[in-house]
C-alpha cells in the first residue's frame, strides 16, 4: 500500500467518522446547539481535522443530505415492487412507504435540514435545491396519469410537502406529546391523498 493510498483512505475514514457522529448529536442536541466541537468530539478526532473535509457544519449537513438521497435511489433499484405508474394506487403506496420508512431511518438529519432552513433561509435553499434535483425521475411517473398534472413540478412539490409535514407532525411533534400513529394507519393515508389528488377529480378536471 503506497503513502497516497494510505493518507486517502485516513481522509475517508475521518470523514465518514465526522458524518456519523454529526448524526448522533444532532439527535442528541439538535443541529442548531450542535457545535463542531461537539461533533470531532464525538468522532474522536482533532477539530483541525474537520476543516480538512468540510468548510462548516452547513457544508457536512448538505453532504449528509446528498448521501441520503443517493442511498435513498439505490434502495429504489434493489427493493422489489417498485413501479412508475401512478395510476395504480398500489404505485403510489410503494412510494409512500418507501418515503416513510426513509424519513424514520433519517430522523436526524431530517430534523437538522428543517432547523436549518429555519435558521438560515439562504442554506434552506440550497437544500431545497438538493432535494429538487432529485424529483426529476419522480416527475416521469406522473406521465402514466390518465390526465397529468399540467404542471409537474407544482404537483411534485405540493406531494413532497404533504408527506414531509405530516412525517414531521407524526414522528416529531406528536409523540412528544403522547400522540402516536401505526405506520399501516399514516402510509395509507398518505397514500389515499396523495392517489385522489393526482388521478382522481382535481380542480379544473371535473
Amino acid at each position: 500500500m503506497t503513502d497516497a493510498v494510505s493518507r486517502r483512505e485516513r481522509a475517508a475514514g475521518t470523514e465518514a467518522a465526522l458524518k456519523q457522529a454529526a448524526r448522533e448529536v444532532f439527535a442528541e442536541r439538535g443541529y442548531l446547539t450542535t457545535k463542531i466541537t461537539d461533533i470531532t468530539a464525538a468522532a474522536g478526532r482533532a477539530t483541525g481535522s474537520f476543516y480538512n473535509h468540510f468548510a462548516g457544519k452547513e457544508e457536512l449537513l448538505e453532504a449528509l443530505l446528498k448521501d441520503m438521497l443517493a442511498s435513498a435511489d439505490e434502495l429504489v433499484l434493489d427493493v422489489a415492487g417498485h413501479d412508475e405508474d401512478f395510476s395504480k394506487q398500489s404505485a403510489v403506496r410503494w412510494h409512500v412507504a418507501a418515503f416513510w420508512e426513509f424519513y424514520q431511518a433519517h430522523l436526524p438529519e431530517m430534523i437538522a435540514v428543517k432547523q436549518a432552513a429555519i435558521a438560515d433561509p439562504e442554506l434552506g435553499r440550497r437544500l431545497q435545491q438538493i432535494m429538487a434535483d432529485d424529483d426529476a425521475h419522480m416527475i416521469e411517473h406522473f406521465t402514466h396519469l390518465p390526465d397529468p398534472p399540467a404542471k409537474p413540478y407544482v404537483a411534485i412539490t405540493a406531494m413532497n410537502a404533504l408527506m414531509e409535514g405530516f412525517a414531521y407532525t407524526w414522528l416529531v411533534v406528536n409523540p412528544a406529546n403522547g400522540l402516536t400513529i401505526t405506520d399501516e394507519e399514516a402510509i395509507d393515508t398518505l397514500t389515499g391523498l396523495i392517489h385522489h389528488g393526482l388521478a382522481g377529480n382535481r380542480p379544473g378536471v371535473g
